[in-house]
């Protein structure tokens, strides 16, 4: 049975990977036409309908938290990480995008030395080398030119890298509908402040493919959910790396973008290290003593 869930997760990851490949060349579209900080705006907006359910469901018990503070620390950072990437799409070879967003799970592994005084040991000190020395490559300073694009893609995956850790202290105390609701809630209203700046008014067409990029984003989240409920993350990680198979086709059908092999190169070291942190992390959560329930 665990075979045949791991399977199915598997299936699931590749459906991410594909939808989420799929909004992203979205985005690069769009931005022909309309500021990246527009689009955030209507993709926010249009991630708001995800929420109206449990509203509906639950009334306003999603609401319930005594930890506004740091929710709303999480979605003021998610929507800056956005306004970046989606700067970085229109503007930045989206396989390059693509292979530097790997770093996020880089970072937090990081962040969790601070944040939960984790201990890291030598193999995982050796899969972060191996992942900054991946972005050393793709960039190849000295021999390549660094854009704004690929510093901003970096600066994102900071960002989201201490979005990650904010999640996990978060999922201590808040139910995981509490923390996709305040941060759909905290991300429209703050990523229409600078779509404000940039405005133009939508036609027709652009509102249907702002909100079919908002359900690409919303059908990927789903994927992705439903790819961890059913298999362990240790074993279908290693299956995102499919989004730049599908962003480096894309790319070359719609853009003639060609990645070169140095993006391959560096790419698949960043994601191999980030593939074996999280199977170490699995291997030490093994490993782990199981707190016993009954009285000493």
């Amino acid at each position: 049975m665990a075979r045949k869930n791991n399977l199915q997760g598997i299936l699931w990851m590749l459906v991410y990977a594909a939808i989420i490949s799929g909004m992203h060349v979205c985005v690069r579209l769009m931005s022909e036409g309309m500021h990246p900080f527009e689009i955030a705006f209507f993709r926010n907006i249009f991630g708001l309908i995800a929420v109206v359910p449990w509203f509906v469901k639950m009334g306003f018990e999603p609401l319930k938290t005594g930890r506004i503070g740091l929710l709303t620390t999480r979605g003021a950072l998610n929507t800056l990480c956005m306004l970046a990437f989606f700067t970085a799409l229109g503007t930045t070879p989206l396989a390059d995008v693509t292979a530097l967003s790997f770093t996020a799970p880089i970072y937090a592994t990081l962040f969790a030395i601070f944040w939960f005084r984790e201990k890291i040991g030598i193999r995982r000190w050796v899969a972060i080398v191996i992942g900054f020395a991946g972005i050393l490559i793709v960039l190849r300073p000295g021999f390549h030119t660094i854009s704004l694009g690929h510093l901003l893609v970096l600066g994102s995956s900071l960002g989201w890298g201490m979005c990650l850790i904010i999640i996990k202290d978060l999922g201590r105390t808040e139910s995981a509908v509490t923390i996709t609701t305040y941060m759909s809630l905290i991300m429209a209203p703050l990523s229409f402040l600078p779509a404000l700046y940039v405005w133009v008014t939508p036609t027709l067409e652009q509102l249907g493919w702002l909100l079919f990029l908002g359900t690409l984003g919303g059908a990927g989240q789903l994927a992705m959910t439903q790819s961890l409920r059913l298999a362990d993350t240790h074993v279908v990680t290693p299956f995102d790396f499919s989004r730049l198979i599908f962003v480096s086709v894309l790319g070359y059908l719609l853009f003639d973008q060609v990645p070169d092999i140095f993006v391959w190169i560096g790419g698949a070291m960043i994601f191999a290290a980030i593939a074996f942190i999280t199977y170490r992390e699995h291997q030490l959560k093994q490993k782990a003593p199981v707190k016993s329930t009954v009285p000493n």
